[in-house]
């Protein structure tokens, strides 16, 4: 097995988005180690074929402000400088969040809520309830000598802290992303709504229509696919286009949610099927504390991503691609695609990015490992799932 380097388990960055509720307790973590590398030496989890996908999380990574690691703060997230930065390591996909203005602009932009301060005073507003131009008033601003209105950001802890980067950049629209970005990387376009939000079918299908309609004018070639945490948004997309991949964003169970489609792998795959959807995105966690549900899902003929601070660790990226997973969203794009290059014999690709919709279920073949290599991924999974 190739030597693993950049990063290990404990030495994740410590994230302001870790999500709640995952810790595991031992005799569950230990079972779900012994199912998942019985999978792996078995052959029975085969990796999908084609390429193994890396995808920049928000471009070259997200800004975890509370995190003491400065990798986390190097470039200002979904910002065109972020996708063209990672497009300068072997990724296939940037991922990043759409949301539409109110009046009726896509936008590149992960919080439902913008924040900014005035004369020491904190205002907020929500971003599908400003225009666009009010929008592109916030953070930097490319235009010389134009000076835009302070950027703050709101942790998961209800901290208040300034949104700063080492390399900035402006705020942009889904238009600008297809028309600056490098054109070699396809997009992931992530529906973007608000949880605490109710959406009718009506206001959906008005905003997914106008994504689609920036899609139709200037995506050109560009490989696209389709995700959304909102099942509603998901199932809508697939059925007002066929063109491009649709994805279903899952925390895999970690989380739990009045909506019961979105709590856990099985109601994922389900939705899937009676849908038309051809993908799932889960919560990296949920994979290794449910190992069994990849083989399902490669049974159902859906491709597998994954996403979350796990992905950022090159030990757990591997043995996700000796599961049968087909790609994972990073944060750390130059340390995981150089630790994928080595510990992953990638074919060369094509002149056109392999579309992720056509990689579940061909059959590739499991690598050999020896007893030492099994005992060490039966040891490294209960570290990771804690």
């Amino acid at each position: 097995m190739a030597l693993l380097k950049a990063a290990r388990a404990a030495d994740v960055p410590t994230l302001d988005v870790v999500a709640p509720g995952l810790v595991v307790e031992a005799g569950t973590a230990t079972a779900s180690a012994s199912a998942a590398v019985a999978m792996v030496k078995s052959g029975a989890a085969a990796a999908g074929g084609g390429r193994f996908s890396v995808i920049g999380h928000r471009g070259k990574g997200m800004n975890a402000l509370a995190s003491a690691d400065p990798r986390m703060q190097e470039v200002r997230e979904n910002t065109i400088r972020s996708f063209n930065d990672a497009a300068r390591f072997p990724v296939d996909y940037v991922e990043f969040d759409v949301q539409v203005t109110k009046d009726g602009c896509p936008i590149i932009f992960h919080d439902n809520i913008i924040f900014t301060q005035q004369d020491g005073k904190i205002s907020q507003k929500r971003v599908t309830d400003i225009n666009l131009e009010d929008f592109l008033q916030y953070g930097p601003q490319n235009e010389q000598g134009k000076v835009g209105k302070p950027l703050l950001r709101r942790l998961k802890d209800g901290r208040m802290v300034n949104w700063n980067v080492q390399s900035e950049d402006a705020l942009c629209t889904l238009q600008e992303a297809f028309e600056k970005v490098s054109p070699r990387l396809g997009f992931n376009v992530e529906l973007k709504f608000d949880d605490s939000l109710e959406y009718q079918e009506e206001e959906l299908t008005r905003i997914l229509q106008a994504i689609l309609k920036v899609i139709s004018e200037h995506a050109k070639d560009r490989p696209i696919l389709f995700s959304s945490f909102q099942p509603d948004a998901a199932q809508l997309m697939r059925q007002l286009q066929g063109t491009y991949p649709v994805y279903f964003l899952t925390n895999g169970g970690t989380e739990l949610y009045t909506d019961v489609r979105r709590n856990s792998l099985e109601e994922a795959v389900k939705l899937c099927l009676a849908s038309g959807m051809q993908g799932i995105v889960s919560e990296a966690r949920g994979i290794f504390r449910h190992p069994g549900a990849v083989p399902k899902i490669k049974e159902a003929n859906l491709s597998l991503l994954t996403y979350g601070t796990l992905n950022n660790v090159p030990e757990a990226v591997y043995m996700q691609h000796l599961m049968g997973v087909n790609g994972v969203i990073v944060d750390l794009v130059p340390e995981i695609t150089d630790a994928v290059s080595e510990l992953i014999a990638l074919p060369e690709p094509d002149v056109e990015v392999d579309n992720l919709s056509n990689q579940a279920a061909r059959g590739d073949t499991t690598p050999n490992f020896s007893q030492r290599e099994i005992s060490f991924l039966l040891r490294l999974i209960p570290e990771l799932v804690q």
